[in-house]
């Protein structure tokens, strides 16, 4: 079997299999990985970017390599290239659980039970839920859903498209040191540099994409451009400002502003400000657009290793 039906089938299969099932409760790779690279971080932290880099290179280097290796070990059986391939995709995928996770927040909010959602909301993002309101708390999910569909589904499609399971498995990799690592708190200002910088590197096409096919499968196409163009640049994240501008302007509302992660306030621009202001309902419009744009996603992702792999041969 060819290499693109391989990536096609095995990669659906993938994505399938994290709409039925969603991620393990228990020894998710993604999570085993996280304490190796902790591991790793206590033998080799110092205050400094080059034990950075070397942190980065081991950690993501391995993932890659892994995946070289599993992937050659069953180059020559069609069928286990295909299942090793539907693995890797449904463990770096992660849709389900960040539509499960937004709409438990959005169940509490509707429900008028501000501090359950309060409660819930660490398990999705970073802001600081003691700081929000009802209509805050639903705005940082609409964010996160725009943010997450970017990191967790998309730009692992794109890299699987590109590097088959290495690319996959190291997206993964590159995305979560920089959850562990790439914030700017004093501990990993310098340490986490090169984790962060790479994340913007390997989140760059996904989030573009992300972006594009957001604005293709939303409520409002020309808003979605009117607000990617007008104010994605604003953002602080170089591939969080297309995304999340891109899901403003499609859904019509207004994300962005002020905001407070573990007692730090950030003062962000306001993205799609003719949008009105992010109600509960838009949780799941949230959603549904994140999983239209994913299911969007697998299809051009099969499309271009197809088209890249008849140039090729």
């Amino acid at each position: 079997m060819r290499a693109d039906r391989v990536f096609a089938y095995g990669a659906a299969a993938g994505l399938l299999g994290d709409l039925l099932l969603g991620d393990p409760r228990r020894g998710h790779p993604v999570a085993a990985f996280g304490r190796a690279a902790a591991a790793v971080e206590r033998v080799l932290w110092r205050d400094d970017r080059a034990r950075g880099a070397l942190h980065t290179a081991v950690c993501a280097g391995g993932a890659v390599a892994l995946g070289a290796v599993a992937a050659r070990v069953v180059r020559t059986s069609p069928a286990a290239s295909l299942a090793l391939t539907g693995a890797a995709t449904w463990a770096v995928v992660g849709g389900t659980s960040l539509a499960r996770e937004a709409r438990a927040v959005g169940r509490a909010l509707e429900a008028g039970d501000v501090e359950a959602a309060r409660a819930r909301l660490p398990h999705l993002c970073g802001r600081d839920p003691q700081a929000l309101d009802a209509d805050g708390i639903a705005r940082a999910v609409v964010e996160s859903v725009a943010e997450n569909t970017s990191d967790a589904v998309v730009g692992a499609l794109v890299w699987g498209a590109v590097g088959g399971v290495p690319g996959l498995l190291g997206f993964r990799a590159v995305n979560t040191l920089d959850a562990m690592v790439g914030h700017r708190s004093p501990k990993y200002l310098r340490y986490g540099w090169a984790s962060a910088r790479l994340d913007d590197v390997a989140g760059w096409p996904g989030a573009r994409l992300t972006a594009v096919l957001a604005t293709l499968a939303g409520d409002d196409p020309r808003g979605a451009v009117r607000a990617w163009r007008a104010d994605a640049a604003a953002h602080p994240s170089p591939n969080a400002g297309p995304v999340e501008a891109s899901f403003a302007g499609a859904l019509g509302v207004r994300l962005g502003g002020t905001l407070s992660y573990s007692g730090r306030v950030e003062h962000r621009p306001v993205l799609n400000g003719t949008g009105r202001a992010v109600g509960i309902h838009d949780v799941e419009r949230a959603v549904r657009l994140s999983k239209r744009v994913s299911w969007l996603a697998l299809g051009v992702s099969v499309a271009a290793r197809r088209i890249a792999k008849g140039r090729t041969s």
